[in-house]
C-alpha cells in the first residue's frame, strides 16, 4: 500500500486534474458516446466502442482521485528537526564524487519533476531520519533542506496543470 502522504503542491494538481476530468473531459467523451450511440447499430460502430472504452478510462480515473485525495494527508509544514531527513526534504547524495539533488515526496506526485522520488521508494526510505554526512548504501548525505510550508518553488504549477488539460481528449 503506497504511503499516504503529500504535499501542498501534490494536492492542488491532483484536486485540478479531479475537476478538469470532471467538468471539460468526461462531458467531451459522453458527447462523442451519445453521438456515435445516434448512429445507430452499436455492434459494429468502432466510434461508440472507442469512446465508451475513453468514458471507462476517465471514470476509472476519475474514482481513483477521488478516493485518493479522500485518504492523503498533506504534510504543509516543515519538521522541527531539520537536521534530519523527512518528507518533504530536498537531499543532496555525494557518490563517488558525484551530487545528486532529490526531494521526498507521496507516491502520487514523483511525475511532477524528475529529481522527485517516492517517499515509499528504497532510496528515501534509506534516507529518512538521516543526519547531514551520514552514510548509506546509496551514498552520503550532503545536505538537507527544506521549503516553507512544503511547497516546491521550482515546480511551475500553472505549466503543471496545463499538461493533463493539454492531453487530446483521446486515449
Amino acid at each position: 500500500m503506497p504511503s499516504a502522504y503529500i504535499t501542498p503542491t501534490g494536492q492542488k494538481i491532483l484536486t485540478e486534474e479531479l475537476k478538469w476530468l470532471w467538468k471539460h473531459k468526461r462531458p467531451y467523451a459522453t458527447g462523442k458516446v451519445k453521438e456515435a450511440a445516434a448512429l445507430g447499430d452499436r455492434s459494429e460502430n468502432a466510434d461508440y466502442h472507442y469512446n465508451k472504452r475513453l468514458l471507462r478510462e476517465i471514470d476509472r480515473r476519475i474514482a481513483y482521485l477521488s478516493k485518493r485525495l479522500d485518504v492523503l494527508q498533506v504534510i504543509n509544514r516543515a519538521p522541527k528537526d531539520q537536521d534530519r531527513v523527512y518528507f518533504g526534504a530536498w537531499i543532496d547524495i555525494e557518490l563517488g564524487g558525484t551530487v545528486n539533488t532529490y526531494r521526498i515526496v507521496g507516491p502520487d506526485e514523483i511525475d511532477f519533476a524528475p529529481h522527485y522520488i517516492s517517499i515509499d521508494a528504497p532510496l528515501a526510505r534509506a534516507m529518512l531520519g538521516k543526519h547531514r554526512d551520514d552514510r548509506t548504501r546509496f551514498g552520503r548525505v550532503a545536505a538537507i533542506r527544506y521549503d516553507a510550508a512544503g511547497d516546491d518553488a521550482s515546480l511551475d504549477f500553472e505549466a503543471l496543470i496545463k499538461r493533463f488539460q493539454h492531453f487530446p481528449m483521446q486515449l
